[in-house]
């Protein structure tokens, strides 16, 4: 069991550790200082960070270098804190900003939303979580290249055939067009995506399996039929669940952050200079 132990790395660290103190002890020895002291979990996280980035321990002159850059950095913080080196800098106070807005918040995380919690929130804030609408369509493409100043005029004669004859052969009224001739449902986002936002709003606006036209795109023209129509929704918990749960932690976690700083606020008396030279308290 002995042996064992002794071959553990964590041991090894251990002992190395005492010997630096030890030499740090004999070099300060007669002198009034301030303790430094570099603890055991100290010198293991820092190890294991090692072994973590290399994919191996630290030898014994690595460890002794890491614990002597460590020593070198308290070294130095305890002395910029000393000379007030902290002050007025944005940085540091926004990082310390940082740290207390976490502990402030941390109690938010660890709360667990009841089903009838997140029920609530969902209707509360139904728009946030609404599901946009779809509608599936047909087309037929008429090229201005190809149609030149007679667009318009062909596309009107081509829109008479629709409606006269829904059966139409579409594929012979048309142009040839690498877009498709029937899409599926899909929603404004991605039909604007492709055709733009004229086109997505004339295909939102239009009746429900009619041909009509010429709708413009950035291809061209277009004559075009809505076949189905999804109308907007607002989902279930369960559709939505993962996205109400993050986003009732969010609002949690700001009413905390507020009730945190309310209570810390009243500890102080903030008096606010004027431009003019006069103080304003409150």
């Amino acid at each position: 069991m002995l042996k064992r132990v002794l071959k553990e790395p964590l041991v090894h660290f251990l002992a190395l550790a005492l010997a630096i103190f030890a030499g740090y002890a004999l070099v300060g020895a007669g002198e009034r200082q301030e303790r430094i002291v570099v603890t055991a979990p100290k010198i293991e996280q820092m190890a294991t960070l090692f072994t973590k980035t290399w994919q191996r321990p630290p030898s014994a002159a690595e460890l002794k270098g890491l614990i002597d850059d460590y020593v070198k950095e308290e070294v130095l913080v305890r002395q910029a804190l000393a000379l007030g080196l902290d002050r007025d800098d944005a940085v540091v106070r926004r990082r310390l900003r940082q740290k207390m807005e976490f502990l402030n918040t941390a109690d938010a995380e660890a709360l667990e939303p009841t089903d009838a919690e997140l029920e609530a929130y969902l209707t509360s804030n139904a728009d946030a979580f609404r599901i946009e609408g779809m509608l599936a369509f047909e087309q037929v493409f008429l090229s201005p290249q190809r149609h030149g100043g007679r667009a318009r005029e062909d596309a009107g004669s081509i829109l008479q055939i629709l409606l006269s004859d829904p059966k139409a052969n579409r594929s012979l009224l048309g142009d040839a067009t690498l877009l498709p001739p029937e899409a599926a449902l899909s929603d404004s986002a991605s039909i604007t995506q492709t055709f733009g936002a004229d086109f997505a709003k004339a295909l939102d606006q239009a009746p429900l399996d009619q041909w009509i036209g010429p709708v413009v795109s950035g291809f061209g023209l277009h004559l075009v039929r809505v076949t189905e129509r999804v109308p907007d929704r607002t989902p279930s918990l369960g559709e939505v669940r993962d996205a109400v749960a993050r986003e009732w932690t969010n609002a949690r976690r700001s009413e905390l952050e507020d009730q945190q700083f309310a209570k810390l606020l009243g500890g102080y008396t903030v008096t606010i200079e004027s431009l003019a030279g006069k103080e304003t308290g409150r």
